[in-house]
């Protein structure tokens, strides 16, 4: 709520480019906290959260090639999560919110998990029932249809930076969760070496659908004021760093960026780009594991506890 800011930088939609209006990245001169300004309204919002925005499979050699690199790289965050509930047992109620199109959930549902999807998308939520059998329902969390203390477990995968007040979810998820649940969030980091030498090049800031943009700092003291301590923390995410550097230095390169703008292509020359971009991708991991083996990965995952 502090009025006075700083202005680092400025920056458009170089993802999707759904719009040229320019915006900038300011700093608290209160609390430090990066954000978007000016924030734009909701019916604003929705112009940049553009049709197709949701990953939907299909049968040609690319499709097949992306969903077999999805799931590759999402054993990343499936073992954090598992990690987080064991001990539990598989019959407590594992909610994604967010849930896009559902390959996260189907897979911890194949690993014997009870599995529920919160997604405010009609499309994606269609593509998480019809195509991989993951139950979801259109609700934000703080309305979620779900009784107090029923969750073993609460993921957040890239989030609350999208959010107008982050703090509202996680209040929501903490009266959801059991006492011994697990609160799983993931970020993008603005202290990582990514931000500071790609600036308003960086994908982390996803101007304008990015509200804010959290310091692994940040992060940790919101999640202390709504009950939370966080017992573990991730710099360094398989399928988010190395795809963070690859899609900021070559936008136009990115699967599902080409998707969303609607470019024209062959089949073969779609299939040669998505090898080219995941060339790149292979390319920037060893770079991705240094910054995060120094805490500075493009990305912070967390894993906390409501506290006492």
């Amino acid at each position: 709520g502090h009025g006075r800011f700083v202005v680092l930088l400025e920056g458009t939609d170089r993802l999707y480019r759904t719009t040229n209006r320019r915006f900038q990245i300011v700093q608290c001169q209160a609390c430090q906290l990066i954000r978007l300004h000016p924030q734009p309204t909701p019916k604003e919002l929705l112009r940049y959260y553009p049709s197709g925005y949701w990953y939907v499979p299909s049968e040609d050699a690319a499709s097949r090639l992306e969903e077999f690199y999805r799931r590759l790289v999402l054993r990343d965050h499936l073992r954090f999560v598992e990690s987080a509930l064991k001990g539990q047992g598989s019959d407590g109620l594992l909610v994604d919110v967010g849930s896009g199109g559902g390959l996260f959930l189907a897979l911890m549902k194949d690993r014997g998990y009870r599995v529920l999807g919160l997604e405010y998308s009609v499309e994606a939520a269609a593509i998480a029932w019809g195509y991989y059998g993951v139950p979801t329902v259109c609700a934000s969390l703080s309305r979620a249809p779900l009784p107090d203390a029923s969750c073993a477990a609460i993921t957040m995968f890239h989030v609350l930076e999208h959010l107008y007040d982050p703090a509202a979810y996680l209040q929501a998820a903490h009266r959801l969760l059991r006492p011994d649940g697990r609160l799983i969030v993931q970020v993008p980091n603005a202290s990582s070496w990514q931000f500071l030498l790609l600036g308003e090049n960086w994908t982390g800031l996803d101007i304008p659908r990015h509200m804010y943009s959290f310091r692994d700092r940040d992060l940790i003291l919101l999640l202390d004021r709504c009950g939370f301590e966080v017992i573990r923390t991730k710099y360094f995410s398989l399928r988010d760093n190395p795809a963070a550097l690859a899609s900021s230095l070559a936008p136009d390169l990115d699967p599902m960026a080409r998707r969303v703008r609607g470019i024209a292509e062959t089949p073969l020359v779609r299939l040669l780009k998505d090898v080219v971009y995941f060339a790149l991708v292979l390319a920037a991991v060893p770079f991705a594991l240094l910054e995060a083996a120094c805490r500075a990965g493009s990305t912070v995952m967390v894993e906390a506890v409501k506290r006492c």
